[in-house]
């Protein structure tokens, strides 16, 4: 098989495969490379010290295969058929986001790239080096997506197709293999700027530009200590991750359904319950959450988040399972469940306030504490 005729069967067996879109990209230095440099340069990644580490493979793919010729990107949609975040207006229930509603996408595209891999080398007249990646690996995929025609970079920074919206997850198989290539499409955010203005912690400081130390999906997922308290009311009642920008962007107004099973939501997660979730055990925790993303947060994680969205209701019935998570074992729950009853409570929380801070011993509760006393 010669290399056109290899392309277009790669591709149609990604189709069967259940992936949407699909592209080929050339390994190739190109200018967002230099961006990302000055992007960790400007300390935007925050705590996600793991970029830094594996910087220069994401530089240069060659550093991750030698002798790779061609990246090839596979996106699913995963625009399940529910509303969107800002047409619930319930701030007494979470919300999670939309990407973590079913089972975890790193799982159900791995294994698909698994069998298109198989499948190359199958096809193939010679040896063929392979490797995959979707999300974990040290590859600037939304470049190579760009590259393969995948879509184009938003200015929320996200992959955007122009005939199924930005609702989609990305894989990649960087290969030996030379292919035939895509080209990219155009940028088509034209002058809007909505997912700038949406943004409730300004987190897209330019077109372009995210600072992850801002985003409320880094806040509420990668973010493994206190929420800074000038971005929590921002945070509202997103307890993992945030679809905001998203939800506000122009192309996905008739972006497509899904129709991937593994992609609804599991029972409980489409604006879920916060009194449940403040009241999970660690075993609860990892059984509910089994085979989610949402285990990545772990349970102190996303009983932080629950006390922010609670203490951001004003709901007074949140009160007694506020304070339970007083009572916690996490410190983390603990300083945020401190927050939440003050948030609710105001001035009256005063004398409860104090009496938690003559029993703990922890730095970053009783830190919580006198600044909120200080306050009052």
């Amino acid at each position: 098989m010669d290399r056109a005729g290899l392309t277009i069967a790669i591709k149609d067996k990604a189709m069967d495969l259940g992936f949407d879109l699909i592209g080929v990209s050339p390994i190739d230095s190109f200018p967002e490379n230099q961006f990302y440099k000055e992007w960790l340069n400007k300390g935007f990644s925050g705590e996600m010290k793991y970029l830094e580490r594996n910087s220069e493979k994401r530089e240069d793919i060659q550093n991750i295969l030698p002798g790779a010729k061609s990246v090839i990107s596979c996106a699913m949609n995963y625009n399940t058929d529910y509303p969107y975040s800002i047409e619930h207006t319930d701030n007494t229930k979470g919300w999670i986001s939309r990407y973590a509603w079913g089972d975890d996408y790193h799982d159900t595209i791995k294994n698909k790239l698994q069998i298109l891999m198989d499948y190359i080398c199958s096809e193939s007249s010679h040896e063929v080096e392979s490797k995959l990646y979707v999300d974990t690996g040290p590859v600037l995929e939304k470049t190579y997506g760009k590259y393969a025609g995948v879509g184009w970079v938003g200015k929320n920074t996200c992959l955007i197709n122009q005939e199924i919206g930005s609702w989609i997850f990305l894989g990649e198989i960087i290969t030996s293999l030379e292919l035939e290539y895509d080209v990219p499409v155009p940028d088509r955010c034209g002058t809007c700027t909505r997912c700038i203005e949406a943004c409730p912690t300004d987190a897209i400081i330019e077109p372009y530009i995210l600072d992850s130390r801002l985003c409320i999906s880094y806040l509420t997922i990668e973010l493994k200590d206190k929420i800074p308290h000038e971005l929590r009311e921002g945070v509202d009642n997103n307890i993992y991750g945030c679809d905001i920008c998203q939800d506000v962007c122009p192309w996905n107004k008739r972006a497509h359904i899904s129709d991937k099973t593994e992609f609804e939501p599991r029972e409980g997660l489409l604006n879920p319950n916060l009194p449940y979730l403040s009241s999970l055990s660690v075993d609860e925790f990892r059984k509910h959450f089994k085979g989610s993303p949402i285990k990545r947060t772990k349970r102190r994680g996303l009983l932080r988040n629950v006390m922010i969205a609670m203490g951001n209701s004003g709901e007074k019935n949140f009160l007694p399972y506020i304070s339970e998570c007083l009572k916690d074992e996490e410190p983390l729950v603990r300083a945020h469940a401190i927050w939440a009853l003050w948030k609710i409570k105001g001035a009256k929380s005063k004398e409860i306030l104090i009496n938690c801070r003559d029993k703990e011993n922890d730095s970053i509760v009783i830190d919580e504490i006198d600044r909120i006393l200080s306050s009052i």
